[in-house]
C-alpha cells in the first residue's frame, strides 16, 4: 500500500475510546471515527416488519444517531476510502452493513476489518488483511432482531401493565420465564422426606483413626428415614465387641484448568467473587479490550 493509497482513508469504530486508541496505532493517514453503535434500528412506533414480504425489517435512522450519521457522512466526502472496524461478531458485522447503508457507500469504497485485541500488531495485521461484509452474520442478527420484535413488541406492555414499566419481552426473556414458572411449579409440588445420616470414628488395632459412614445394615442400604432408625442402628454400633472394615476403595481425581471466560462465565465470576453488577462487569471489560494508559501509549489488555 503506497502513501498516495493511505492519504484518504475514514476508520469507523464503534466507541470515542476505541477509536482514540486506534488513532494513535494507525498514525495521521488515517481518521478514525465512532459511530456510537448502531445508526439504524427498527422504528419504537410500530411494529417494523412486514410479515406479509418475508418478514423484511423497516429500518429508520433513531434521533439520536442522526448527528453521528452526518458526521460520518461529512468525514466521507474527503476520503476515498471507508474501513468498517466495528466488532467481529454478529451486531458488530450488522452495525458496519448498516453505516453503509445508511450512506449509500458503494461496495468498491468499504473495506471490513476485524480485530480480537485492540494491540498495534492486531490492528496493522487486520488492516493489511482486510475482507468484505459477512451476510451470513449480518442475516443472523437481523433475524434475531426481527424474532425479538415479534415476540416483544406485544408482550412488553403486558409486563408494564402486570408488573412496572421499562421490562422488556423477547425470544430469550420468554423462555426463560417459562423454564423459572415450570421450576417454580416443582419446587411447590414437592414432598420432602426426612433422612439421617450416621457418621464413625474407628481406631485400628495400632491407633490408627478412620472416619467412615454407615451406608449398608446386613447387606442392604441402611434405611434412615427418622431419629428412630438412626438410633436403633447406634445402639447396634455400640453394642457390637468390634467393627470390621470389609474394604477401602482409592482413586485418582484429574482436575482440568477451567476453559477461558464467556461473557456469561465472566458475569457469574465477578458477582460471586467481586460482587460486580453485570453492568459494572461488562464497563470494565469494555475499558480493558478498548485500551488504558500502560505507562508508553495506550493498549489493549484483553
Amino acid at each position: 500500500m503506497t502513501n498516495k493509497d493511505m492519504a484518504k482513508n475514514l476508520v469507523v469504530v464503534e466507541s470515542p475510546a476505541k477509536a482514540k486508541t486506534i488513532g494513535k496505532i494507525l498514525g495521521r493517514n488515517y481518521k478514525v471515527l465512532a459511530s456510537y453503535g448502531h445508526v439504524r434500528d427498527l422504528p419504537k412506533s410500530k411494529l417494523g416488519v412486514d410479515v406479509e414480504k418475508n418478514f423484511e425489517p423497516q429500518y429508520v435512522i433513531p434521533t439520536k444517531s442522526r448527528k453521528n450519521l452526518t458526521a460520518l457522512k461529512e468525514a466521507f466526502k474527503d476520503a476515498d476510502m471507508m474501513w468498517l472496524a466495528t466488532d467481529e461478531d454478529r451486531e458488530g458485522e450488522a452495525i458496519a452493513w448498516h453505516i453503509q447503508q445508511g450512506l449509500k457507500i458503494p461496495d468498491e469504497k468499504v473495506k471490513r476489518v476485524a480485530f480480537h485485541e485492540i494491540t498495534e500488531t492486531a490492528v496493522k495485521k487486520a488492516f493489511e488483511n482486510p475482507r468484505g461484509l459477512n451476510m451470513n452474520m449480518v442475516n443472523a442478527q437481523q433475524a434475531r432482531r426481527v424474532l425479538d420484535r415479534l415476540v416483544g413488541y406485544k408482550l412488553s406492555p403486558l409486563l408494564w401493565k402486570k408488573i412496572f414499566r421499562g421490562l422488556s419481552a423477547g425470544r430469550v426473556q420468554s423462555a426463560a420465564l417459562r423454564l423459572i414458572v415450570e421450576r417454580e411449579r416443582e419446587i411447590k409440588a414437592f414432598k420432602p422426606e426426612e433422612y439421617w445420616e450416621i457418621d464413625l470414628s474407628l481406631a485400628g488395632e495400632k491407633g490408627e483413626k478412620l472416619t467412615t459412614r454407615v451406608i449398608n445394615e446386613n447387606g442392604k442400604k441402611a434405611e434412615l428415614r427418622n431419629q428412630a432408625d438412626a438410633d436403633r442402628i447406634v445402639e447396634k454400633i455400640q453394642a457390637a465387641d468390634k467393627h470390621i472394615v470389609s474394604g477401602i476403595k482409592k482413586g485418582e481425581r484429574k482436575r482440568s484448568p477451567s476453559p477461558p471466560f464467556t461473557t456469561s462465565t465472566l458475569q457469574q465470576a465477578a458477582g460471586t467473587n467481586l460482587g460486580y453488577s453485570v453492568k459494572k462487569t461488562m464497563t470494565v471489560a469494555q475499558q480493558l479490550y478498548e485500551g488504558i494508559d500502560v505507562g508508553f501509549g495506550s493498549a489493549g489488555l484483553i
